[in-house]
């Protein structure tokens, strides 16, 4: 069966499952490169990177088709699994809107729906009673009306960003009560819940992250440069903000944490995953600064892989086969130089990437990824 494994691998390194971002907003670009269209440039970077599976989480006109394209193997690409156009407070503006938006992507055929801020508690009722009904998982933020808890006893599936829990928690205000986490953590547990973290991209959007860390990546250079302007404009302006906390950023960032690594210790599953493209967060890339970040957090090396493998795997287990290094299983693998259960960051010390069933030698890769930054360059 093409692209699917049949051999044990047999190397002095060590091949390991790819990371899968699981929580990627957006699916555009326009990297101008010979023989690559502008969105299959972005989805080459995150394959680059080992990350072999991205669930998008911002439908658009055509992303049906380009999924459709993308898991035929018809461009190198993740294997994609996209949740529609957004269910919030200017698109959803009463529960039998949010119903009729449910069953038409349902019957569009999206993967999931996809929650944002802004929903009523009556609109995402409506929203989760339907989708149960018809048979589509949704996922994302916990609007504020809704609260972690009340998201948790509806069945929503993935908390994304770990939202939620900082306000259920007065995380912004204090350092956060452990009686109460724990609850939380019991109670997240109980509901069979995921976590999407995206710490990375969080500490840029509270300001915790200083200006200087994040235009010094060198993987900006994948990025259109008035895109990294924006970025950087964006991120200047928060920090110069008249009501930005520098002290208040510095504890939401601390308690981000005990959170994320109270939900692991409690049996709450862990979905690897960035967000990107978003504020810094470069496709594929971005998962390395993740991985760092969940190092910090307390997390091994095994847990960190284990987050974007087989967990990942499991999650989506009713529409894949994939995760784990297996005969049968999806054949996408990274081969890396150094062992990364010592140490997570050896995972970006690349010797090429094996994508259903196809070989992508360092060389190849390099060759691209050279192309694409060229494309960015003045002429």
């Amino acid at each position: 069966m093409k692209g699917r494994l049949k051999l044990a691998y047999n190397s002095t390194r060590p091949p390991k499952e790819p990371a899968n971002d699981i929580c990627a907003p957006r699916l555009t670009g326009s990297a101008r490169t010979e023989g690559m269209h502008d969105t299959e440039a972005v989805l080459f970077l995150y394959v680059a990177n080992g990350v072999t599976t991205v669930r998008g989480m911002l439908g658009a006109p055509n992303q049906l088709e380009l999924r459709d394209k993308a898991n035929r193997g018809e461009i190198v690409s993740p294997t994609l699994y996209l949740a529609g156009p957004s269910f919030n407070g200017n698109s959803v503006n009463s529960p039998e809107q949010a119903v009729s938006m449910v069953r038409q992507q349902k019957q569009e055929g999206w993967d999931l729906l996809k929650v944002h801020p802004g929903l009523t508690r009556d609109e995402y009722d409506a929203m989760a009673k339907t989708a149960k009904e018809v048979g589509i998982r949704f996922a994302g933020h916990v609007p504020a009306d809704v609260g972690i808890i009340h998201a948790l006893e509806m069945g929503q599936e993935t908390i994304d960003h770990v939202d939620g829990y900082i306000e259920y928690l007065n995380g912004d205000a204090a350092p956060v009560d452990e009686a109460k986490l724990a609850d939380v953590v019991r109670r997240t547990k109980a509901a069979n819940a995921w976590i999407v973290p995206t710490m990375a991209l969080w500490e840029t959007l509270i300001g915790y992250t200083e200006l200087e860390s994040l235009t010094a990546m060198s993987e900006l250079k994948y990025t259109p440069p008035q895109q990294v302007e924006q970025w950087k404009t964006a991120h200047r302006n928060r920090l110069n903000h008249p009501s930005f906390d520098r002290k208040k950023a510095e504890l939401i960032a601390k308690n981000r944490m005990r959170i994320l690594k109270a939900l692991d210790d409690g049996g709450v599953r862990i979905l690897l995953g960035t967000d990107a493209p978003q504020q810094s967060s470069v496709p594929g890339f971005s998962i390395h600064r993740e991985m760092a970040l969940m190092v910090k957090c307390g997390f091994t090396p095994y847990q960190i892989i284990h987050s974007g493998t087989k967990n990942v795997g499991d999650y989506f287990k009713s529409k894949d086969n994939f995760g784990t290094i297996e005969a049968g299983k999806r054949a996408d693998l990274i081969l890396v130089e150094g062992n990364p259960l010592k140490d997570v960051a050896n995972i970006a010390k690349r010797a090429g990437v094996m994508w259903r069933g196809q070989w992508l030698p360092e060389s190849e890769i390099r060759k691209r990824l050279d192309g694409i930054a060229a494309s960015w360059r003045p002429q």
